[in-house]
Formats: structure tokens, C-alpha cells, sequence
């Protein structure tokens, strides 16, 4: 059936084509020998044939004028008389400047113009048929500015729009066409060349100066506006470097907000090329920032890479984050958080983005925003906090859930009196059944089912006994040491514990601490507590480098994670740059049997450590000294896990040792601190003790250190004991070499 359907749409067709009384056809004159010559007007003569009682418009050829071209074959002699009299003042420009319009095809499409476009000037015919030579006739040429049409467009707007350059030069040159000539709509000739396909059209508009390159049309928008709305970037590149302007309001701000708006991205990145301050730029109607107008992750990431203001507020107050929260751009919020924004900023009418998210039914949007910083208890200028917002939630379903998760997370419950309601009714006197007002211990966390929400609290602790004597001054009688285990992007949950510890003391990571050991991962922190990082950052940081480092199957590409790691560190920055505190990241050097773990330092290794095997064994190259060892490859050896990554070198991850490296770290402590007595007999030197151990097995450790003539060390000594509980260490740990 189908077959038989195609069958007979295809035969419609072609009776179609051969009935149409307007198909052109080549005829030889002697076949009107018999018929009545109507009306002749140059080369066209229109006959009537008794014979069938039709009317004929034949064109002569000029060339031979016993043959010519039959343009019509109509049974109406009024409708005939009609169309010869278009076709009489339409063609003559044509067949008198140009012998190729006396071919059958090229005449079929100059007759179905003139009867499709009847108000067109004999230039915009020109201009569709594209015939060059027609450009020279003075008809024509007269023409070349004409708007008296449907659209009021002049033979250049078509002829951009068509995106044919050569027909462009024949109008400027020889038709002396003005590009400054606006249409009904209030568009220039490069409105119209922006909506066509050729970039170069735009180019040679743009050779002459011209009021049309930066016009606004009846909506007030340039063709810079147009053209990053339509998404053709190279349209943009092309008009910037013809000096379009970038800071022309239109209806909804500049060009660059245009191209945020329709998630342009090309484009919003070539007018920032060209002008960097656009990216800081406010539209008139909100006084929003492009970051505002950011609809997506890549829109937003896009611009917070090249500067822009994560936390710039709009008229209004609002950040982009605020924005994000409203339109429940998930994606964006997530960019917003991890570029650094402010999850307690104040905006209109004083809601903090956590308070807008509590009418949003996304839960994670909320855990987000907690997990970095946002306050729970911070009430609105109405004397809202989140919790009151979230107790008015209609769903019952994402009422509960947020309310325990507040609950989790030490919420206050204790609403004020809402004005103009009663005792009995404000919600602290009725409490809800799923808001109780008892402030209840939270469940006890269980370490195998950790997540980053249930580490908040720890924030609003007390301060613990060490944090209190930490500050670094010349009188402290001890030194602290902060081990960070190796894990990936569990790096995450180390983070947030610090967060939180800097929380409590107040103090920076850096100042609480004398001796920082890391691991893979801990060892990128280590690093960044080097390097005055402060943990809220990193945290940020690790989000990023999340999405542009592990991406794809494993073993990863090297490449990111390497290019990530100069860009935080420095591409030249050497471990002995910065000197406090002291940090050690562990390696496995893989280039002998056993591996052996290897320290990447910011400070000279003790002598009793450095490398005694390569000076047994030549084929051993020693490691690379720590005022010569670049800070992001030392970065990049102590994170090459297998399978995760190529190693680097001779490298492999530290974590194939000491994933804790705890022992390993008070091990060089002790032998840093024998080196010192050594070389200063008289005795400066430091000796670690055994203090708590306070964190849990592969958490990280927490160990202080006492000046000179405190006694043996805990940590490993030549005959491979440890001094304090007689026991042998692991196997991994006896292999420690410098």
C-alpha cells in the first residue's frame, strides 16, 4: 500500500508539472502562424490561439527570432492580460543585459519571482536570480536603493541575507547601494547579513565605516545582539573585529547577557576575548552580572574561569547564587559553591540562598548549600529562619525530610512570635508532629556510613584541649603534627574536619600545625596547607577537580590531574619555596626490589636517611633534592594510584606503603630531631613523645613533639622496634628510607 501511495503521489506530481499553465517552454514561432497577436511589447508578444482558445506569452529570442520561450498558456484573457504587463515591465533589464537568462531553467525561475514577489524593483530580482552582468544595466542600477515592498528591505538586505558576496560588490561598487538603509523592522544590512550564513559578507560590509554596524532595530537590538542570540559565534568574531561595539543596551542588557540568556557560549566567550570588562557588566533592568544570567553549569564555570565575581550582587541584592537557588539550577548552584560563593550571603529581603531553597522540592540542593557553610539559624528580615520556611511546606513528604535533616544538623526550634499571631497558634506553642521542639541528641554516627552532612556538628563543639595551647609562639613547649591519609576524592571528608577545626580555634590550618604528612590525596592537602590554601577553598577545589580531572574510564588521562596541579601550585614553584610548616608527602619509588618509600620534603632530609642504596647500587638514581623537587610533581607522585593513573616517572602512589603515614612521620621527626642533636652537641634538638592518638584507623593522626632531653621516640629506631610498645612495625614501615 505504501508503495502504491508513493506510486500515485508521484504521478500527481508530474501531471502537476506539465499542466501548470505557467511552465516555461521553447516554441517555435511558425507554430502561431494561425494565432491573433494580442499585445507586443519589446521582445514579448502575447497571442491568443483560436485554435484551443488559450493565451499565449511568448518571449523571441533575440538572437534568432523564429524561435523563443513560451512564459505562460492561460484561459483567462483578463488573467492573461494581467501577468503580461507584469512580465513586460519585469524582464526586458534581464533578457537585454545577459544571454543566460535565455535559458529555459534560468527564465522558469525569473518568471516564478516576478509572480511571487510582485512588489519587488527589477534590482531585487536581480539580486535572487544572481546573475552578475544584470547589475550593469541602468535600470537596475537605478533601483539599487528601492524600499517600496512588503518588508521595505533594499536589494542589499537580500542580498546579505542570501549571503552572496559577489552580487554584494556588484551593489556597492557599481549600484552604489547604502548600507545605512534601514526595513520595516528597523534592520540594516548587517541585521540581514547576520541572519545569513556567510561571514564574509559581514567582512565586506564591515571595509566601510557605517552607522548600520552598530544600528538597533525596532527591538532594540544591534546586529552583535542578533547574532549572539541566533548562537553564530563566528557572525560575533566577525563583527567585533569590524569594531562592533559591546556596550550598547538592548532590551535585556548587553550583548554579553544576550549570549548568557540563549546559553551562547561561543559567543559570550568571543565578546570576552575582545573586552574583558563585559564580564563584570550589568543589564539595566536587574543591574544583574552575566554570572546572573548563567543558565547552566558550563555558562556559569565559563565565566567564573575568566574572573568574573562569583559573589556580585544584582539591584535587587542577590547573587547569582541566590538566582541559581530560585530558578533550582541545581548545576549552577553546585558551580556557585565550588568557585567559592557565599552560601550565607544576604539578599533581597535579607534571605540567605538556603532560605529560597527551603520552597524547593530538592533535597540535595539543600544538603548542598549546608555542607558548605550555609548557617541554619540565620533569620530573614522578617525574622524567618530556614527552619520556620521549611515548617510551612505543604508536601508533607519534603516537609519531613527537611525538617530532619535541619534537626540533624542543629537547627534552632525556637521560633519567635510571628506578629499578629497568637500564643496558641504560633508554631513554638503548637509544634508540628514532625518539628518537635525537644532538642534531642542527633543518632550516634556510625563511621562505616559517614556522609558529609553529619560532620556539621562537629563545627559547633568545643574547643578541644590541644586547639587552646596551639598558638605558634616562641614559648610553646610543643610542637603538633597533622597526618592525612591518602583516598581520592575522600579527600572531602579530611576537609570538611579541618574546616571544622579551624572553626573552633579560630587559628588557620598552617598556624596550628608544625609537621604535616599526606598521602596522595592528603598529600595534595598537605600542599595546600603549605601554601596558605585554606581549607573552605580546597574544598571547592576538590568539587572541580572531581569533574575535570576524573573524567571517562580509568586508568585516567594524566593530563588534567597535572595541568589542575600547576595551576593551584605553580608551574615553578620548588619544595623549599615555602618553609612552615614542615611537610613530607609519601612516594614509592618502584625502580627497585623491594619498593621503597620515598618523602618528598620542603626541608633537607636528615643524613642518616638519604638514600644509602644509591650509593651501593649504580644503576640507582637518587631522588631529587628538595630545593630542585617541583611542588606539583611531587603532588603528582604521591597520588599515582594504580589503575587510576600512569605513575610518574619512577613513582608510584605513596599509598602502596603508608596510606596512614602516621609511624612513617614521627619516624623522621625522631631522626630530623637525633640529626639536629648531632650537629649541635649542646643540644636544641627535638624528641617526639607519644601523645594520643586521636582519630580512628585510617583517619588521621593528631601527635605532639617535646623539646630536647625528652626521651626515646615511639617511632622506629635502628633495630627496627618500637621503643615504647616492643613491638615489631609493619613490614612497609621498616622499609622507610629518606
Amino acid at each position: 500500500m505504501q508503495f502504491f501511495g508513493r506510486l500515485v503521489n508521484t504521478l500527481s506530481s508530474v501531471t502537476n508539472l506539465f499542466s501548470n499553465p505557467f511552465r516555461v517552454k521553447e516554441v517555435s514561432l511558425t507554430d502561431y502562424t494561425s494565432s491573433e497577436r494580442v499585445r507586443e511589447e519589446g521582445q514579448l508578444i502575447l497571442l491568443q490561439n483560436v485554435s484551443n482558445r488559450t493565451w499565449d506569452c511568448v518571449l523571441v529570442s533575440p538572437r534568432n527570432p523564429q524561435s523563443g520561450f513560451r512564459l505562460f498558456q492561460l484561459e483567462s484573457e483578463a488573467d492573461a492580460l494581467v501577468n503580461f504587463q507584469q512580465y513586460s515591465s519585469q524582464l526586458p533589464p534581464f533578457y537585454e543585459s545577459s544571454v543566460q537568462v535565455l535559458h529555459m531553467e534560468v527564465l522558469q525561475h525569473l518568471t516564478d519571482l516576478i509572480r511571487n514577489h510582485p512588489s519587488w524593483t527589477v534590482t531585487h530580482l536581480a539580486v535572487e536570480l544572481g546573475i552578475r552582468e544584470c547589475f550593469h544595466h541602468s535600470r537596475i542600477i537605478s533601483c539599487a536603493n528601492n524600499t517600496e515592498n512588503e518588508e521595505g528591505c533594499t536589494p542589499l538586505h537580500l542580498a546579505c541575507r542570501k549571503g552572496d558576496s559577489e552580487i554584494l560588490v556588484e551593489l556597492v561598487q557599481y549600484c552604489h547601494a547604502q548600507m545605512d538603509v534601514t526595513d520595516n523592522k528597523g534592520e540594516t544590512a548587517f541585521h540581514y547579513a547576520v541572519q545569513g550564513d556567510n561571514p564574509q559578507v559581514l567582512q565586506l560590509l564591515g571595509k566601510n565605516a557605517s552607522a548600520g554596524l552598530n544600528q538597533v532595530n525596532n527591538q532594540g537590538l544591534t546586529p552583535l545582539h542578533l547574532a549572539c542570540q541566533m548562537g553564530k559565534q563566528e557572525m560575533v568574531r566577525v563583527l567585533l573585529l569590524c569594531n562592533a561595539r559591546c556596550n550598547i543596551m538592548g532590551p535585556g542588557g548587553f550583548p554579553i547577557h544576550t549570549a548568557m540568556k540563549y546559553s551562547q557560549k561561543g559567543c559570550a566567550e568571543m565578546i570576552i576575548s575582545m573586552d574583558s570588562n563585559q564580564i563584570h557588566s550589568k543589564d539595566p533592568r536587574y543591574g544583574a552580572s552575566p554570572l546572573h544570567w548563567a543558565k547552566n553549569a558550563e555558562m556559569a564555570r565559563m565565566l567564573l574561569k575568566r574572573g568574573c565575581d562569583v559573589d556580585s550582587t544584582s539591584a535587587s541584592g542577590n547573587t547569582a547564587l541566590h538566582v541559581a537557588v530560585m530558578r533550582n539550577r541545581f548545576d549552577c548552584v553546585m558551580v556557585l559553591l565550588t568557585y567559592g560563593a557565599n552560601a550565607g550571603a544576604r539578599g533581597e529581603h535579607g534571605n540567605t540562598p538556603l532560605h529560597l531553597a527551603m520552597s524547593k522540592d530538592n533535597m540535595e540542593m539543600v544538603k548542598a548549600l549546608i555542607v558548605f557553610g550555609a548557617e541554619v539559624d540565620t533569620p530573614n528580615d522578617f525574622g524567618e529562619t530556614p527552619a520556620l520556611i521549611a515548617s510551612k511546606i505543604s508536601k508533607l513528604i519534603t516537609r519531613k525530610a527537611l525538617l530532619t535533616l535541619l534537626k540533624t544538623v542543629g537547627a534552632d526550634y525556637h521560633f519567635p512570635l510571628i506578629q499578629g499571631v497568637s500564643t496558641e497558634q504560633s508554631p513554638a506553642a503548637s509544634p508540628h508532629p514532625f518539628f518537635s521542639l525537644d532538642r534531642t541528641q542527633p543518632p550516634a554516627i556510625s563511621l562505616n556510613n559517614l556522609e558529609l552532612q553529619d560532620l556539621m556538628p562537629i563545627s559547633r563543639a568545643r574547643k578541644p584541649a590541644f586547639i587552646l595551647s596551639s598558638m605558634r609562639d616562641e614559648k610553646r613547649s610543643h610542637d603538633h603534627l597533622l597526618c592525612l591519609d591518602g583516598g581520592g576524592v575522600k579527600g572531602l571528608v579530611i576537609i570538611q574536619l579541618l574546616i571544622a577545626i579551624e572553626k573552633a580555634s579560630g587559628v588557620a590550618t598552617k598556624d596550628l600545625f608544625d609537621w604535616v604528612a599526606g598521602t596522595s590525596t592528603g598529600g595534595i592537602l598537605a600542599l595546600a596547607i603549605l601554601h596558605s590554601k585554606s581549607m573552605a577553598y580546597m574544598r571547592g577545589v576538590y568539587f572541580r577537580m572531581k569533574d575535570e580531572v576524573f573524567r571517562g574510564s580509568r586508568p585516567y588521562e594524566s593530563g588534567p590531574l597535572e595541568e589542575f596541579l600547576k595551576r593551584e601550585f605553580g608551574e615553578h614553584t620548588k619544595m623549599t619555596d615555602v618553609k612552615k610548616p614542615k611537610v613530607m608527602l609519601t612516594g614509592t619509588l618502584s625502580d627497585r626490589q623491594p619498593a621503597e618509600l620515598h618523602l618528598f620534603r620542603n626541608y633537607d632530609a636528615p643524613e642518616a636517611i638519604r638514600e644509602p642504596r644509591c650509593n651501593q647500587n649504580i644503576n640507582l638514581k637518587p631522588p631529587t633534592q628538595p630545593a630542585d623537587q617541583l611542588v606539583w610533581r611531587a603532588a603528582r607522585s604521591s597520588g599515582a594510584a594504580p589503575t587510576y593513573f600512569r605513575p610518574n616517572g619512577r613513582f608510584l602512589d605513596g599509598g602502596l606503603l603508608a596510606n596512614n603515614p602516621t609511624l612513617d612521620a614521627m619516624t623522621e621527626i625522631h631522626e630530623y630531631n637525633q640529626d639536629m642533636i648531632r650537629k649541635q652537641p649542646l643540644g636544641t634538638g627535638q624528641d617526639c613523645f607519644w601523645s594520643q592518638r586521636t582519630g580512628q584507623d585510617g583517619g588521621g593522626l593528631l601527635h605532639r613533639s617535646r623539646r630536647a632531653g625528652c626521651g626515646p621516640c615511639p617511632g622506629l629506631v635502628r633495630d627496627g622496634r618500637h621503643p615504647v610498645l616492643q613491638t615489631k612495625p609493619p613490614a612497609r614501615v621498616r622499609h622507610h628510607a629518606g
